[in-house]
């Protein structure tokens, strides 16, 4: 055998291209892609047409590779607030549904209500180019910081806390906080309730701010002045509401009912009434907001106000793949509804004047 002739490379030993799937199960380039995409827009049949020639050849699909030559990326940056909050864990379930979907990946951060960290946290996942970012900001975020770092660099959507002066050309999607806290101190209100305190939440934050906002307007209407003291201040975690639960109790007379920032705090407050003796849903009456899966099953079972996380999520997400999409309207401000759902935690009946005392 002449060994001096080069012996040129077997058609099994040449790289399996996209064209070499299309031309192997009769359809066209882009479908193949669409599949490799994990794209809904593909029929079933076709499919697992193309899925099958993929196993047959062995083809490995190069994500990097195409998306060099797309000039885009398939992942979507997700920046949270506190991952230990079980709203925001539901949220992000959401916004990965959506995303896969689609045909992309989620980048998770968190914050830990750190500005200093989301600036970490976001510059660190944009060297890893997203195609776009949601956000729901640290307290005390620096609108001007935030714009310096994301730029016009890809598209952008705010979650639940507005960032003002910052994000003219950001959507945003928010919570329907205000009424949403309106329906929560009316429900305590038609209870008979009159000493109803805010307890949870900072007030420099946008969404505890317009919670408040509401707890006031229904307090108004039925001619009630709040006491200072019934605003208890406290980090919106179920360990820092167990902890504040005696602040409730330091002046005369002191509430008998509660709306609460979030679950989380409405859920730390129950734990830190039965320290006190006190049991919510017999002597106590408390709301929360959000109505996170551990709400219908904690006891008492917690009257809340329901913003659906996980849908939010996926309309968070919807909303920015209609940006990647080629959506080019003003930026849009969602406002996502807000319902009362009555569970035992509230339903504590309360005579503003016993019979036998004083009007």
């Amino acid at each position: 055998m002449d060994r001096s002739k080069s012996v040129p490379d077997s058609p099994a030993r040449r790289r399996v291209t996209v064209t070499d799937i299309a031309a192997g199960c009769g359809v066209s380039r882009s479908t193949v892609s669409l599949v490799l995409r994990g794209s809904p827009l593909v029929n079933a049949d076709t499919r697992a047409r193309v899925q099958a020639e993929i196993e047959r050849r062995g083809y490995v699909y190069h994500r990097g590779a195409a998306s060099l030559r797309r000039r885009t990326s398939n992942a979507v940056a997700l920046v949270v607030n506190d991952l230990s909050n079980p709203f925001f864990a539901e949220f992000a379930g959401g916004v990965d549904a959506a995303l896969a979907e689609a045909g992309y990946v989620l980048l998770l951060g968190s914050t830990g209500e750190s500005p200093e960290r989301q600036q970490a946290v976001l510059a660190s996942l944009i060297e890893h180019d997203p195609a776009a970012v949601i956000l729901s900001p640290a307290e005390h975020s620096d609108p001007a910081r935030l714009r310096r770092l994301l730029a016009a660099r890809m598209p952008v959507l705010v979650f639940n806390r507005a960032l003002d002066g910052a994000g003219d050309d950001w959507d945003f999607l928010a919570l329907d906080n205000r009424r949403g806290a309106r329906l929560a101190t009316e429900h305590l209100l038609q209870q008979g309730h009159r000493a109803i305190a805010f307890f949870g939440g900072h007030r420099d934050s946008s969404s505890c701010t317009e919670r408040r906002a509401g707890y006031r307007d229904a307090l108004d209407a039925a001619g009630i002045a709040p006491d200072p003291a019934w605003l208890v201040e406290c980090a919106p975690t179920r360990l820092e509401a167990a902890r504040q639960a005696g602040a409730l109790f330091a002046r005369d007379p002191a509430p008998t009912a509660a709306v609460c920032y979030n679950d989380a705090v409405a859920l730390g407050l129950a734990s830190g009434l039965a320290a006190l003796g006190r049991r919510a849903g017999a002597d106590f009456a408390l709301t929360g907001f959000d109505d996170i899966p551990e709400a219908s099953v904690s006891t008492p079972p917690l009257t809340t106000v329901a913003v659906a996380p996980r849908e939010r999520g996926m309309q968070a997400a919807r909303l920015l793949l209609a940006r990647l999409g080629g959506d080019t309207q003003t930026p849009r401000r969602t406002v996502a509804p807000a319902r009362l759902v009555v569970r035992a935690s509230s339903l504590v009946p309360h005579a503003p004047n016993p019979p036998g005392d004083p009007a």
